[in-house]
């Protein structure tokens, strides 16, 4: 089984799950060689008793598309969680999670997978495009920030902050970054 690289975005109301939710989860399935196989969108009702962090508010506040988009269609957290694993099997392969950084957006899906469904199809693993960026450029961690990429890794895609545009953004680039590796 080949690995599928399920790239993955997601849009919070905090900087950690529990005290505050997860808004939004947005996924891309890529193949190394930069197909992709399909993607997933789910926009997640708020944790009971969770708020929003004022600091994440106020950036909120500065994205009023990105806000309205991820607050249509509800689905409860057990929901979108049950779909999102159910739609990673469907892709067929080794699922490995992929994110920039895989830190934050790790954290919280792991979470919500563990909470709501109570299992992880990715184990504890997650590869994190940041660190790759380090290796590939042979710089310090604190300098694999995305202006500092080679432009080549990035395709002519939106990052809009809706999840899912994000998610086949960074999966394209993450694909890019693959490609270079094994030349």
């Amino acid at each position: 089984m080949s690995e599928i690289y399920i790239s993955t975005d997601v849009e919070t109301d905090g900087p950690i799950p529990g005290p505050h939710s997860m808004l939004s989860l947005g996924a891309a399935a890529y193949t190394a060689d930069k197909r992709l196989l399909s993607t997933f969108s789910a926009n997640l009702e708020t944790l009971l008793g969770a708020t929003a962090h004022p600091a994440t508010a106020r950036w909120w506040a500065t994205q009023p598309e990105a806000w309205a988009a991820c607050r249509e269609q509800l689905e409860t957290p057990a929901g979108a969680m049950k779909r999102y694993v159910e739609w990673i099997a469907a892709q067929g392969g080794k699922p490995v999670f992929v994110a920039y950084p895989a830190g934050f957006d790790f954290l919280f899906v792991y979470w919500y997978l563990i909470r709501f469904v109570g299992e992880s199809p990715f184990g504890h693993s997650a590869l994190d495009m940041k660190s790759f960026a380090m290796a590939l450029m042979k710089t310090d961690y604190r300098a694999s920030i995305k202006r500092n990429m080679p432009n080549h890794w990035f395709d002519p895609l939106p990052h809009t902050h809706v999840a899912v545009d994000d998610a086949v953004e960074q999966g394209a680039t993450f694909c890019n970054m693959l490609r270079e590796n094994r030349a």
